[in-house]
Parts: structure tokens; C-alpha cells; sequence
């Protein structure tokens, strides 16, 4: 009985500092994902994702989800997204990458030239920290840092109000998309092979509507698919971030 709305933000950019933006310019406002439990999602193997995959509703049952193919940089070649809101990243070493550069302009082995757009002779100018500036050996330090964050420890598992949300949750077809369970496969790192997870994710593309579109197309997701968020640790979102947006 308690109501719930949908909020979408508004966006107007005033004052751009190079210039009128063209009309063509695509906005798509995010929050940020969460990082814990991503080595674990990469372990994941790709033939599991891919038996989950339904694009056509063969089964009849209403879902459809879809891999998106994106660029990997390393190998050169299209590979199955699994990281980012659109699972338009590969891997945690080229989402890692791409952040440094994309968020804070700094280049690494995976992407050595900075990002300076037309008009921008301050960027090209700027001073460097190296060529690249991150060198492998932090690179190696951030993506094993970044694989093996935990994930928040499962709460009061026995509790009976958390006993009936999970049944309320599982009657509704939620976990058709949010699958509960999942197992990962070989990893480097022995820690993240071959455990038993609860991701409560299919890290399927999903179209989710125009009332859920940003409009914004990544590689061979459309403008209205998202993938599918992991669930694990939102509990504590409130906590940690002081507000549960996702």
C-alpha cells in the first residue's frame, strides 16, 4: 500500500565551454555502479550468459534477454559485454582503463592518447605524467584491487519479513531477470573460480520501454535496453551512500 513514483532528471547544459553543442548530442545522466563483486561477475562463464539469452521469447515466457557485442581493445576484436549499465564493457582491466581516461584524463597501456575533442588546445597542451601515464604495474594493482572487493555479507537470511520478500520476489518473475544464483568458472585468481554466487542478475541486455529510454544507443544495445543490475549489497545502499538511487 505505500506509493512509489518514477523520477527521470532533466537535463540543460548553459554556458558550454567550447562552443554550441550540435543537436545530435546524446545525454544519458548516470549514477555510478556499484565495484563490489565484479571479479566475481567476470568469472562468470560467457556459455552461461549465453544459455540465458532468450532475444526472440522462444520460451514463451515474456523475457527477452540479449548480449551485446562490444569492442574489446586488447584482443581487437568483438567480444560479449558484461560491465556497465548498457554492458558495454568487456572486462574489469578495459572498464578500469576507459575510467581513468574517461573520468580523469589519464592514459594507460589500453589507451595511451588522451581524450581531446576539436577545440580543445588546452587539453592537447597539458602537461603529461608519462606516456602512458598509469604503467602496467598499476594497472595490474587497480584491476586486482577491483576483482576481488567483497561483496556485503547476506543479513538476517532467516528472518521472516526477509523470508516473505524473497517469495513476494521470486512470485512476481523478478528473479527471471535478477537470476538469484549463478556459478563461476576458471579465474586466475583461485578466490573467484568455481563459487556459488547470488548476483541476482542475468548481465542481459532488456528492453525496458520508452518511460525507461535515455535514448542513447552502446554498440548493439538500443536506446531503450539496459542490462540487468546485480541486486547484491543494495541493502546497505541507504548506509553507505545516504540515499538508494540506482
Amino acid at each position: 500500500g505505500e506509493p512509489y513514483a518514477l523520477r527521470r532528471p532533466i537535463i540543460h547544459i548553459e554556458e558550454a565551454a567550447f562552443g554550441p553543442l550540435p543537436d545530435t548530442l546524446l545525454v544519458s545522466p548516470r549514477v555510478a555502479p556499484p565495484v563490489y563483486g565484479l571479479g566475481l561477475l567476470e568469472a562468470i562463464p560467457e556459455e552461461t550468459l549465453l544459455a540465458l539469452a532468450d532475444p526472440a521469447d522462444a520460451d514463451g515466457d515474456g523475457l527477452s534477454g540479449r548480449v551485446n557485442r562490444v569492442w574489446d581493445a586488447a584482443r581487437g576484436e568483438s567480444v560479449l559485454g558484461r560491465f556497465g549499465w548498457k554492458a558495454n564493457e568487456p572486462n574489469l582491466s578495459q572498464q578500469n582503463q576507459g575510467a581513468f581516461l574517461g573520468d580523469i584524463g589519464v592514459t594507460s597501456p589500453l589507451f595511451p592518447e588522451p581524450e581531446c575533442a576539436d577545440g580543445q588546445p588546452g587539453c592537447a597542451a597539458a602537461p603529461s605524467g608519462g606516456e602512458p601515464e598509469l604503467t602496467p604495474d598499476i594497472v595490474a594493482f587497480v584491476d586486482f584491487y577491483v576483482s576481488t572487493l567483497a561483496v556485503p555479507a547476506r543479513r538476517d537470511v532467516e528472518d521472516p519479513s526477509v523470508l516473505r520478500g524473497k517469495a513476494l520476489f521470486l512470485a512476481a518473475g523478478c528473479g527471471g531477470c535478477h537470476v538469484p544464483r549463478l556459478e563461476t568458472g576458471d579465474h586466475p585468481i583461485e578466490a573467484l573460480a568455481h563459487q556459488t554466487i547470488r548476483p541476482f542478475t542475468d548481465l542481459l541486455l532488456h528492453d525496458m520501454g520508452e518511460g525507461l529510454a535515455d535514448g542513447r544507443p552502446d554498440f548493439e544495445a538500443s536506446g531503450t535496453e539496459w542490462r540487468t543490475p546485480p541486486l547484491w549489497g543494495i541493502g546497505l545502499l541507504p548506509v553507505v551512500n545516504g540515499h538508494t538511487l540506482l
